[in-house]
């Protein structure tokens, strides 16, 4: 038997290879998955002699597509709900009303927990696109009567138009920009698998933490600068979650521009505050002193330690709200499996990106006034360098997650940037732009799922797969049934995803709704 090494560096050498091979063998079955499949679906193309068959042998095309669309609807309607009585027991806990959360009334009465339409629109938005998805599919497979990838283009853009079950083109646009972001990681993905195109510094090890950084930058100078170029919903996320009050962001803003400060409504600010009297105030003033950004706090450091504070307080039911009821919905079975084990690893998850988004709050606040405690003036690039650097801290995130946080983030970024130029004229204000660019960029995502599925993210790629095969048929009679049908059996069997990575990667689309 030969003998364990004794240096440590090669025992986690020996570990890291030993996962490395693991992943391979896993890309290799799920490579060998997808070629079976596609031979299974040749021979029955040949067989019939007509157009390709469907995959739903034992029901209709109507009723596989209105089956999908029906259980599609309640998958996202139940998380959407879920989420939203999750966070009103967190409310009610707050204000140490224990008994209130056994009385069904002040739970779920309509008055307090507003989320029945939004409910219903996100349902909408996911079951109807699977259900036209799957019935555009089979229309198109009988019309053409073969299977290219032009089908899954065409049906994935027009599926798109289910998009318009929002109401609001704000959020349309942020998931449009979204779906852009994924679609472009595709792309590159694919061409640089081909050897066709590489970006410099793509190899990096922290080139997500990078491009988190500039998205964050951006986001928060238009917070500060521009808060109308950022949709409402995500200026009030960003002011409930920090210290600092809107009046003093409008004073640093009339600052950085130039203009008058409004004296009467800081002096209003100051006087709830009961601190109008300790502060000299000026129309003009060179700076906005930390006086008046933290009147409460005298101490800088005081501030940014309970602001970070008050921040983890404030999101931790919003996160495990996101990161518990998606999984319990998505994957009811697993949890039944093991609840404590789920409820676990929730918990954990939400410490650690509530953690996250605290670090963030205090840095960037930490950031502000360290430039009043070096500079008599005030620019407006200090608050895009801080929105750099408080970005940083999403390096206490998992390394599997900061991509995905920076892809959630960089819509953000472009939606302002979007603004910003329509507003300045350099591009053109189209009505309903935003939707037509949700449905071509859900042409191009339904393209690679279906044929390019290794360049998609494995998050998103399990996601779409969850809600377009969430009404699954017997594959036929066991008497159809081939010893490549059986191996696809046995490889599903032994595939068990991880819990933790897919349950929070899951809750981060969601939460974009």
């Amino acid at each position: 038997m030969p003998a364990l090494p004794k240096n440590p560096n090669s025992s986690s050498r020996l570990l890291a290879d030993s996962a490395e091979a693991e992943r391979r063998l896993l890309e290799a079955e799920e490579r060998l998955r997808e070629a079976i499949e596609e031979l299974q679906r040749r021979q029955r193309t040949a067989a019939s002699g007509q157009h390709p068959p469907c995959d739903h042998a034992d029901d209709s095309c109507v009723a596989n597509a209105i089956g999908n669309l029906c259980q599609s609807f309640l998958l996202s309607y139940g998380v959407r709900v879920g989420i939203g009585i999750l966070l009103r027991a967190f409310k009610l806990a707050r204000r140490q009303s224990y008994s209130s959360l056994l009385d069904l009334k002040q739970l779920v009465s309509e008055k307090d927990l507003i989320v029945r339409e939004e409910a219903c629109r996100v349902g909408l938005l996911f079951g109807g696109f699977t259900g036209s998805y799957h019935a555009l599919r089979c229309l198109l497979r009988k019309l053409r009567k073969k299977e290219t990838p032009v089908n899954a283009i065409l049906a994935g853009s027009i599926a798109g138009l289910s998009v318009l079950a929002l109401d609001d083109s704000n959020r349309r646009r942020t998931l449009a920009l979204y779906l852009l972001a994924r679609v472009a990681q595709c792309a590159y993905n694919s061409a640089k698998s081909k050897n066709k195109f590489h970006l410099w510094g793509s190899h990096w090890r922290h080139g997500d933490s990078l491009l988190f950084a500039l998205a964050c930058a951006q986001v928060m100078y238009a917070f500060v600068m521009r808060p109308e170029s950022l949709p409402k919903s995500y200026q009030d996320f960003i002011q409930k979650t920090g210290p600092v009050a809107a009046p003093v962001y409008k004073a640093v803003r009339e600052n950085c521009r130039g203009s008058p400060v409004d004296v009467a409504s800081i002096s209003a600010y100051l006087y709830r505050r009961g601190k109008s009297n300790n502060v000299k105030l000026e129309e003009f003033p060179s700076i906005i002193p930390c006086s008046v950004i933290h009147p409460d706090k005298n101490s800088c450091l005081a501030h940014n330690a309970n602001a970070a504070s008050a921040t983890f307080r404030k999101t931790f039911p919003l996160y495990f709200s996101l990161t518990f009821v998606p999984f319990v919905v998505l994957h009811l079975q697993k949890f039944m499996d093991t609840p404590a084990r789920t409820f676990w690893l929730a918990v954990k998850g939400a410490v650690r990106s509530t953690t996250f988004l605290s670090a963030f709050v205090g840095i960037f606040q930490g950031v502000i006034c360290m430039h009043r405690k070096i500079a008599s003036k005030d620019h407006k690039l200090v608050y895009w360098v801080a929105g750099a650097i408080a970005a940083l801290s999403v390096l206490l995130e998992k390394k599997t997650r900061r991509s995905e946080l920076a892809l959630y983030v960089l819509p953000r970024a472009g939606e302002s940037l979007w603004y910003i130029l329509v507003n300045r004229h350099l591009l053109p204000d189209i009505k309903n732009a935003e939707v037509a660019l949700f449905c071509a960029c859900m042409g191009g995502i339904m393209y690679y799922l279906e044929y390019e599925p290794d360049t998609m993210a494995p998050f998103l790629r399990g996601l779409i797969r969850r809600f377009l095969a969430s009404r699954i048929s017997n594959p036929g009679s066991s008497s159809n049934r081939t010893a490549s049908y059986t191996y696809l059996q046995t490889l599903d069997a032994m595939n068990k995803p991880q819990l933790q990575d897919n349950r929070e990667e899951e809750s981060l689309l969601l939460k974009r709704l």
